[in-house]
């Protein structure tokens, strides 16, 4: 019979996965303490994998100062170049240079502007800047300690539906959701680093590592699959 424990659950992916954190776009980008910094690498990390985003971000801090005014100004063929790696290049360029202004323009160039509003209302109000939608949002909020909120990725999706604790066409809020009322708030930027490491090392889009991943008695796959 297959069984959730949450806690146990935890347990388990603190003991068996491994976290490398230079491996994690957000967590670099967080080290700064400005959150303009990470919203520039949470979008260069979009729709491709953290190692791409961080040479584009590289590229891009190296020439120039990640801050709105600087990057509201910059030409889109330079900075389309720069962060070329990331892929998708022209167009992440004239959402950056969007956004960047839009920042300038009605926050003081501060993304704190928005931030320090409340919860619901700060993550309404970044999902309306260009190239933000809700993952990108929940990453400032979470890693800025801003508001309680849980990111999902791609892994964190994709283990969600393996285990059994969401249908498999349950959505980003709905997937968010669960996990939120399962766990306080004080462990969702670790669990949320720890399930894309499973992700990332075990439960693989293909040829997943069933028998080696730390939590499988608790997946309904792996039952499923062993029955």
């Amino acid at each position: 019979m297959w069984f959730f424990d949450p806690e146990l659950f935890l347990k388990m992916l603190s003991d068996g996965v491994r976290l490398d954190y230079e491996s994690y776009a957000a967590v670099i980008a967080h080290r700064s303490s400005d959150p303009f910094k990470l919203l520039i690498m949470t979008i260069l990390s979009q729709n491709t994998n953290d190692r791409n985003a961080i040479k584009a971000y590289n590229n891009l801090s190296s020439k120039f100062n990640v801050d709105a005014k600087t990057l509201s100004n910059i030409p889109i063929e330079t900075l389309s170049e720069l962060i070329k790696p990331a892929g998708m290049n022209v167009k992440r360029a004239t959402k950056i240079i969007e956004l960047s202004r839009i920042i300038c323009e009605r926050y003081d160039g501060d993304l704190n502007n928005i931030l320090n509003l409340p919860c619901d209302e700060a993550r309404r109000t970044l999902m309306l800047l260009p190239g933000v939608g809700a993952k990108t949002a929940d990453v400032i909020l979470l890693f800025t300690g801003k508001c309680p909120t849980f990111p999902v990725d791609t892994h964190i999706t994709r283990v969600s539906k393996r285990i059994g604790i969401v249908s498999a066409n349950a959505d980003y809020e709905e997937i968010r959701g669960v996990w939120m009322k399962m766990y306080k708030a004080s462990d969702y930027l670790r669990l949320h680093l720890l399930l894309i490491a499973l992700g990332r090392q075990f439960c693989t889009a293909r040829n997943p590592r069933h028998d080696a991943c730390p939590v499988k008695v608790m997946c309904g796959f792996w039952k499923s699959i062993k029955s």
